[in-house]
């Protein structure tokens, strides 16, 4: 057994710190001593450290299951500072001779990072075998239940990862999970929630002020938008479903707010989105337009808003997304643009990105139809048919699939519709048991948001500076005047 005495002593020598964070000498305490854990840590709270610290004591590897490109990024930049130089992040964004050396010496790293597809392929399976390995990290584990069944089904493969590389310990970390996440996150990863230690932290994040702002249509939003950006403290970050109206957005806040705005998106190469995200990182951008594939390798401590432009698709992305600001713990804010439309246009989504009954249904007929398709829809169904799965099994496997999504998608949507506090609904939707204070730093459920009383306006000089057609106190009071019914 590693002492408390030990830990800390670590905890200062190798990462500056005298203290711990809530929930992280429980996580750390509970792998070391070799037990399967399940965290939830609210975002920014250095889930991080529950393994990069554990790997300073134990003999073996650490393995990080990590869903994204940036996310293995920052976690690999974050390691080199800290003078650690037995990293890997084995991914597509190795070259060539790197990515070679790197597997061929794979047993060599003490903290390798893989995607699910990655971890997936028979080659490294077989090198993690031969290795010994004394925690197997999931890192962001919501994406199991969240992206698993449909978008990267590789992340179901992770339970017999699990069998195959018999890590000394287990540990799954997310920030946002209901109880039904959470049972299907155990699940899938094959851990029985009797013999794993959870750790379950409330999600609220009390410096974050919650507001929706309803206006009556797309060029009311982007008028909306404008004298946001205008006036709230920067940096921020501004949300959207769509790739195109990212980048339309960045060009008129280019043109009205500031010129160092950017967007980000999965179309974009992995160069010109790491360039983006360095940039925000350092300074030079103010404002992201960005869709859901920017942020979780975002560790930027001062982001002082989140603006959703879009309705999200569930009350945990939103979550997810709104705790990438205030992670320096000062006063911040999220606000959640709405028009009568957007619910609809949330739900066309659903619907368009999970194969139909009808095209299970041809393909099952004549698969060979299809060899050549390269189309996401086609490509998920030709995974579950190598797997072994039946037509039927799959037509009610996306059955079940849209259902779940589109009672996220309601629930999202009563979330916005509730005349009461916004903060108590989310944690009543986690079965949070945090005691909520609803005060004028709270939400907007009982008055108009107030950004020079949160401390979020921006130099009134400034926002004279940007517009000299309307001074700021006659268009403060212009935009916090919505109405709250819907």
């Amino acid at each position: 057994m590693i002492s408390v005495e030990k830990i800390k002593q670590v905890l200062q020598a190798r990462f500056g710190y005298t203290a711990f964070k809530p929930g992280q000498a429980e996580v750390i305490q509970a792998v070391l001593s070799g037990q399967d854990t399940f965290a939830i840590l609210p975002t920014g709270t250095g889930k991080s450290l529950c393994y990069q610290l554990p790997g300073y004591l134990l003999a073996g590897q650490i393995i990080v299951i990590s869903p994204l490109l940036s996310l293995m990024q920052d976690q690999v930049a974050q390691l080199h500072y800290l003078g650690e130089k037995s990293v890997l992040a084995l991914n597509s964004a190795l070259d060539p001779v790197t990515r070679r050396y790197g597997l061929a010496h794979l047993e060599q790293y003490k903290f390798v990072f893989l995607s699910p597809e990655m971890a997936n392929q028979p080659q490294i399976r077989q090198k993690l075998r031969q290795s010994q390995i004394d925690l197997l990290v999931v890192d962001e584990a919501h994406c199991i239940s969240q992206w698993g069944v449909d978008f990267r089904p590789d992340y179901l493969a992770l339970k017999s990862l699990r069998t195959t590389i018999q890590p000394r310990a287990t540990l799954a970390l997310t920030a946002t999970a209901t109880k039904r996440v959470q049972a299907d996150i155990l699940a899938k990863l094959g851990l029985a929630a009797t013999d794993t230690k959870q750790i379950i932290h409330s999600v609220d994040r009390r410096n974050i002020y919650l507001a929706i702002e309803v206006v009556a249509d797309e060029t009311e939003k982007d008028q909306h938008l404008v004298a946001l950006c205008q006036q709230l403290k920067r940096p921020g970050i501004i949300y959207f479903s769509s790739r195109q109206k990212a980048e339309e957005i960045t060009v008129l806040l280019q043109q009205k707010v500031t010129q160092r705005v950017a967007f980000y998106h999965g179309a974009m190469t992995s160069q010109d989105r790491f360039a983006v995200q360095q940039q925000f990182m350092h300074g030079k951008l103010e404002i992201i337009c960005a869709t859901n594939a920017f942020g979780m390798g975002i560790n930027k401590a001062d982001v002082r808003f989140v603006i959703h432009y879009h309705l999200p698709s569930s009350l945990e992305s939103y979550l997810q997304e709104i705790g990438r600001a205030g992670r320096d713990g000062q006063q911040s804010i999220a606000i959640l643009l709405y028009t009568a439309r957007d619910f609809q246009l949330q739900a066309n989504l659903v619907t368009n990105t999970l194969p139909e009954a009808a095209l299970i249904k041809q393909y099952f007929a004549h698969p060979q139809r299809f060899a050549a398709a390269a189309i996401p829809e086609i490509d998920l169904l030709k995974f579950y048919r190598q797997h072994g799965q039946d037509e039927a099994a799959i037509q009610q496997l996306f059955a079940k699939r849209r259902d779940e999504k589109m009672l996220a998608l309601r629930s999202m949507l009563a979330f916005v519709q509730t005349p009461g506090c916004k903060r108590q609904f989310i944690l009543d939707y986690f079965t949070d048991p945090t005691t909520v204070i609803h005060d004028p730093t709270c939400c907007d459920a009982t008055q108009s948001t107030n950004l020079a009383e949160l401390d979020l306006q921006r130099d009134p000089t400034a926002v004279v500076a940007a517009d000299q057609q309307q001074n700021w106190q006659e268009r403060l009071a212009a935009i916090f005047t919505t109405s709250s019914q819907l």
